[in-house]
């Protein structure tokens, strides 16, 4: 990572900013407490892409709630605090979610392309193979790359002229739209 110049920003400067969406206090904010947060997911059986996108998520969520109005600084560390906390809860929460999960590669089932869902898992399969459908091209496409071609952020990037920082947001976001869809899809199919 480059060298910046950190600057000290009081509690007060920090919310102020976050706010009105000072680019440069946004800036110093994401590049000076990223390095922790990276730091705490690798030693924590993670690597530097997954650090990324939880420290994004977290970033969100603190800049969300401080934009809300419902994020009181109770200490001159409050928001970088609160930050990185906020970014460990959400790689401890990955690292339950794996555990609990048990995933195979491809090359491990050679019977895989055979293996047709089972009655439960049907109607969910058939959910998200329909909200998918509606997505925009530019998010069918990420997710398509990412989750059926494997490729990482870096090859996404480059197939969009993409930063890969772009890239990240872009599928974190369509992530989100499609978690939406098939919640909304399912409380409406609740309906009926």
């Amino acid at each position: 990572m480059p060298e910046y110049t950190f600057k000290k920003y009081s509690q007060a400067e920090l919310i102020a900013g976050i706010n009105r969406n000072d680019p440069e206090l946004l800036k110093w904010l994401y590049q000076s407490q990223y390095p922790k947060v990276e730091r705490y997911v690798v030693a924590n059986q993670g690597d530097n892409d997954q650090a990324k996108d939880i420290y994004q998520e977290a970033f969100l969520a603190v800049w969300k709630k401080i934009k809300s109005g419902d994020f009181v600084a109770q200490n001159h560390t409050a928001v970088t605090g609160y930050l990185y906390q906020v970014a460990k809860n959400k790689w401890l929460d990955q690292i339950s979610i794996k555990k609990r999960q048990r995933t195979v590669s491809l090359e491990e089932r050679s019977d895989f392309s055979d293996e047709e869902p089972t009655e439960s898992q049907e109607p969910y399969f058939k959910l998200l193979w329909g909200q998918f459908k509606t997505m925009g091209e530019n998010c069918q496409e990420i997710l398509r790359r990412f989750y059926f071609q494997k490729q990482n952020m870096g090859q996404i990037a480059r197939h969009f002229s993409w930063t890969e920082a772009t890239a990240r947001n872009n599928k974190y976001r369509c992530i989100q739209k499609l978690r939406e869809k098939i919640k909304k899809e399912a409380e409406n199919q609740q309906d009926i």
